[in-house]
């Protein structure tokens, strides 16, 4: 055998051992994945305001025709003036029926302002008001991983699964193949 041939071989061999060797020991020494220990959904509350209306019951004064009660007042006043008319005599029955008129004429006007106060109507009106739905979206995930015995945490715009890939010793969080 010629011995450049066998130097060449041996050479050959070295090289191919070296190599399987060096492929090996990366394989070995830089793991592929990290293992996905906890994963927790981060969510954000969402509020939505919106109207809502109901129908409600409203009882309303009716509007009053005579405010200062003149027609109570003086329909009092003519029947006081007349009761106090039919008591005593003389000047008594003058003073009977001038305090029987101003008894009568208040007594009438408090009269009319009660019947006025009690007159009254029931309506229904629509009420509303603003209230906000609330709802929860999901913004991301916390994740917790060990990645060659080493705790780590990252946040996550998907659901991890079970492992997270690893590439130079580094968690590969976006698919490349999606981005170009």
């Amino acid at each position: 055998m010629n011995k450049s041939l066998l130097v060449g071989a041996v050479l050959g061999a070295v090289g191919v051992t070296a190599g399987g060797a060096v492929a090996t020991y990366s394989m070995v020494s830089a793991p592929k994945y990290a293992e996905v220990l906890a994963v927790k959904p981060v969510t954000e509350t969402i509020k939505t305001p919106r109207e809502e209306c109901r129908d409600v019951a409203v009882t309303r004064q009716r509007p009053v025709q005579d405010q200062h009660q003149i027609a109570g007042t003086a329909i009092g006043a003519v029947v006081g003036g007349l009761l106090g008319n039919q008591v005593g005599g003389g000047n008594g029955k003058k003073i009977a029926t001038v305090a029987g008129a101003v008894g009568g004429g208040y007594a009438g006007n408090k009269v009319q302002e009660g019947m006025q106060a009690r007159d009254t109507y029931t309506t229904t009106e629509t009420r509303c008001k603003t209230v906000n739905d609330t709802s929860e979206k999901i913004v991301g995930y916390d994740v917790k991983y060990d990645l060659d015995g080493k705790i780590g945490r990252v946040r996550m715009d998907e659901e991890p699964g079970s492992k997270i890939p690893v590439r130079d010793g580094k968690l590969v969080l976006a698919d490349s193949d999606s981005e170009e």
